[in-house]
């Protein structure tokens, strides 16, 4: 059985780009089921590829579903339902990793693991959000150092958004909406949440005791198609069978299976079947033409250009622009691709280059990348859905490829990366240039790029153009290129002086764009390819009382990405610390003249002192809420760090969540300095 791997924004099994078909498996009273080789077989006809599960397999289970095709996703099991700042649950999670590795990691079934599975809420709160992801990161890391073939996650939910491990190697996501378009919507958004990687729908279904099997089946077949539709990498429908044990007991008033209590087959299972199987609509391709700009891009441009014999769909038009080049670029891209539009320019800069290209270029839309570039053989197909749903311009994200050493490693995590700017979950702000698609007409209507932006920030300039003439740019989360950053870290620091360079001549064209410290003043959110979490210097909307369903972070600039794990050593980890320092100040002192003196950092307030208490108890977190404000508490609001306030006195509240529906209330209690 070939393993999964992570190919971008999509997951590859071999050869072969996969949308991944789950169904979750158990937890079942009395342990496995000794019909489950059967059911596996079942489970394949219906055209799932795998299995998720809550526990770690036996080895009979894994040998069942390598008989059957099947792929396994275990988990570490540990209780998450607890404050577990004490180390106790963590330290039963290490060992049921290393268990349940040593026994099963060379296993050709087993394809990933969740280290965990939706740390409630409120618990999260009283932890610590930045904790708290930082616990889960550690058990990724520890079971990645024993298993680094497996693909790892953590199974998060629309309450904790801001809790995705940076080192998963994909966003997972336990989503429960009763309406498609509904969940169209929030898959784009979580497309923003994931930065960089691919996005799986980790748990999805429901419960047909209430909704009726016609029901459960229409919305799950639905599910799927938009699932498919926007993109993600894959789907876990929930769950395979009604039989379902849970927190000690068995469960009997919830009935979410494909297959009832005594393995009779829905409606819905037929219905997700033929949804898994259904050819995916294409979307009208508009013409479009390629345009390449390179100076100097001999030993770049030919992997760039292969690129783009991969695409699917219809061939595109394709120029390439060299630029006065005087290493033999234009001869090679001659000699090699005698079928691709060539123009030669004496030296005029980026932007002559790109408007060269453009009035030579016949297509309908014009489609902008740089010979640093490798795109995805689904770009334009991507693109086109954009350009389908009516928008001016469009663009998509653009990766670093893996790195081949630790200082390309660091130089892909350090800052000043070109990256998307969005003002939501659809349309852009600025979108750089080494992925930037036009209509033909708005690109002229415009004039083009402007001449003046001869290496960098025309991009931005061109953006802002757009949007004031009143067009709006649509994004595209799986139209990506593989974008190589600079080979070293002088190269890299170089063109962060040049980015600043740039961004001088835009402040003098722009002045009401920028702050008087010269920074400049996007309405949108910078996405800077990490995954959205928290990190301790940003707001959290929770709601008052945390009581939320959507928790989200408020920021201005995403994370930057993490050093990937291949390369995590002291030594990167002091370079990119260096290079972070480095490149804000030689671009800010590129941009205004002045270098960025030492910082101090802002003095914390004094901590309050704080009383923690518990309480066993049979209520649940909402009742206990409740009693407190009928005697006189008032709610925080949504952006609070606590739940009840009365005059100075704060509190915030916990459940712990035990077997047999016991519960132990944790309770916080400070006074808040004026």
């Amino acid at each position: 059985m070939e393993r999964l791997r992570v190919d971008g924004r999509f997951l590859r099994r071999g050869a072969e780009r996969v949308f991944l078909r789950l169904v979750t498996y158990g937890p079942f009273p009395g342990g496995w089921p000794c019909e489950m080789a059967e059911e596996f077989v079942k489970i394949r006809a219906a055209g799932f590829d795998g299995v998720r599960l809550y526990g770690w397999p036996s080895r009979d289970l894994l040998e069942g579903a390598r008989a059957a095709g099947l792929l396994v996703f275990a988990a570490a099991e540990w209780p998450q339902s607890v404050d577990f700042r004490d180390g106790e649950a963590l330290a039963v999670a290490r060992a049921s990793l290393a268990g349940g590795l040593a026994e099963s990691s060379g296993h050709p079934a087993l394809a990933g693991v969740f280290v965990g599975n939706e740390v409630p809420a409120d618990l999260v709160r009283w932890m610590g959000p930045e904790w708290t992801r930082r616990q889960l990161e550690s058990l990724v890391e520890f079971g990645r150092e024993r298993a680094p073939m497996l693909i790892w996650a953590y199974a998060n939910y629309p309450t904790t958004e801001y809790l995705e491990p940076g080192q998963a190697d994909l966003t997972a996501m336990n989503v429960y909406l009763e309406d498609v378009e509904a969940l169209r919507r929030y898959l784009r958004r979580l497309q923003q949440i994931a930065g960089d990687r691919p996005v799986l729908i980790s748990e999805f279904g429901l419960d047909s005791q209430r909704h009726g099997p016609e029901r459960q089946a229409e919305l799950l077949a639905g599910a799927v198609r938009v699932a498919r539709e926007e993109g993600v990498a894959g789907m876990a429908l929930y769950a395979w069978s009604d039989r379902w044990f849970n927190a000690g007991e068995v469960v009997e008033d919830w009935s979410f299976g494909l297959t009832d209590r005594e393995g009779q087959e829905k409606p819905a299972l037929a219905a997700v079947s033929v949804a898994f199987r259904e050819a995916l609509p294409e979307p009208e391709m508009p013409g479009f033409s390629v345009i390449v700009c390179t100076r100097n891009g001999g030993e770049r441009i030919g992997a760039c250009l292969r690129s783009l014999t991969q695409l699917r769909g219809p061939t595109p038009e394709v120029v390439v622009v060299d630029d006065g080049s005087t290493d033999g670029t234009a001869s090679r891209v001659a000699d090699e691709f005698p079928e691709i539009r060539l123009v030669s320019l004496p030296p005029s800069g980026l932007s002559a280059a790109r408007n060269a290209g453009a009035e030579v270029a016949t297509g309908e839309v014009l489609a902008f990348t740089d010979d640093d570039c490798e795109v995805d053989p689904d770009w334009l197909v991507e693109l086109a859905k954009v350009f389908a749903a009516g928008w001016d311009a469009a663009g998509g994200p653009n990766l670093p490829p893996p790195p081949a050493d630790g200082i390309a490693a660091a130089i892909a995590s350090a800052p000043g990366a070109a990256s998307q700017v969005m003002l939501d979950d659809l349309e852009a702000e600025h979108v750089p240039g080494c992925n930037l698609a036009v209509r033909r007409g708005a690109f002229f209507a415009i004039g083009g790029f402007d001449g003046r932006f001869r290496t960098a920030g025309d991009d931005v300039d061109f953006c802002w153009r757009l949007r004031d003439a009143g067009m709006r740019i649509g994004f595209a989360p799986n139209a990506f290129v593989w974008h190589h950053r600079r080979p070293c870290a002088l190269g890299y620091l170089k063109q962060q002086r040049g980015y600043g360079r740039a961004e001088a001549l835009l402040m003098a064209k722009f002045p009401q764009r920028f702050s008087p410290a010269g920074d400049a003043r996007w309405q949108g959110v910078i996405y800077t390819g990490a995954p959205v979490r928290a990190t301790g210097e940003e707001v959290i909307y929770h709601g008052p009382m945390g009581l939320a369903g959507y928790q989200g972070v408020l920021a201005r600039m995403q994370p930057l990405r993490d050093l990937d794990v291949a390369f995590d050593r002291p030594w990167t980890r002091g370079l990119l610390k260096v290079l972070s320092w480095l490149a804000p100040r030689i671009r800010a002192k590129a941009r205004t003249g002045t270098w960025i003196g030492p910082v101090s950092p802002p003095r914390k307030p004094r901590a309050p002192v704080v009383r923690e208490f518990s309480e066993w108890s049979k209520q649940s977190r909402e009742e206990v809420l409740r009693d407190w404000l009928e005697s006189g508490w008032q709610a925080g609001s949504a952006g609070d760090g606590w739940d009840l306030e009365k005059g100075d006195r704060r509190v915030l509240i916990a459940c712990e969540k035990h077997d047999h529906g016991v519960t132990r209330i944790l309770r916080r209690e400070w006074r808040e300095k004026g």
